[in-house]
């Protein structure tokens, strides 16, 4: 049997443009969900972001917030008015930025409800920018909407 070196270095070549035009074509089909598409305007913000994290965490009682059978509850301290209190929460979903939310704060008793059903299953980073007077402030953490285990 006689090999014809042509033929097989023909076909060597052909099969990896082949595999390098199919790699192209599927990275190029991925979905990249990028934490906001103002990248460049949130890093220029930065250091007020520092400064909210730090006047929220020198509060004697802190923000807090907890997952119940049917909504997510926060609490606000009890030393602000309710009036005095706004800003917004953010739901910030790392895997599908078609499932991240906004609420406006609105605060009754220094507390405030979202109902769960407005919210898709899945694992969130949540972020509140508030504010009372003429004061800012910042939390995060994460929270996880299962809506089979309720």
């Amino acid at each position: 049997m006689k090999i014809n070196w042509k033929a097989l270095i023909a076909a060597v070549y052909i099969s990896f443009i082949s595999m390098i035009l199919l790699l192209v074509s599927m990275s190029a089909g991925q979905k990249i969900d990028l934490v906001t598409d103002h990248y460049y305007e949130e890093e220029l913000k930065f250091q007020g972001k520092i400064d909210k994290v730090q006047r929220a965490a020198a509060l004697a009682e802190p923000l807090s917030w907890q997952i119940t059978e049917d909504r997510l509850q926060l609490h606000y301290p009890a030393h602000f008015a309710d009036a005095d209190v706004s800003g917004e929460i953010h739901l910030y979903c790392p895997s599908d930025n078609r499932n991240d939310r906004h609420f406006a704060i609105r605060s009754k008793d220094n507390a405030q409800t979202v109902a769960l059903s407005q919210i898709p299953t899945g694992r969130y980073k949540i972020q509140v920018d508030w504010k009372s007077g003429s004061e800012t402030y910042w939390n995060e953490g994460v929270v996880v909407v299962d809506h089979q285990n309720l």
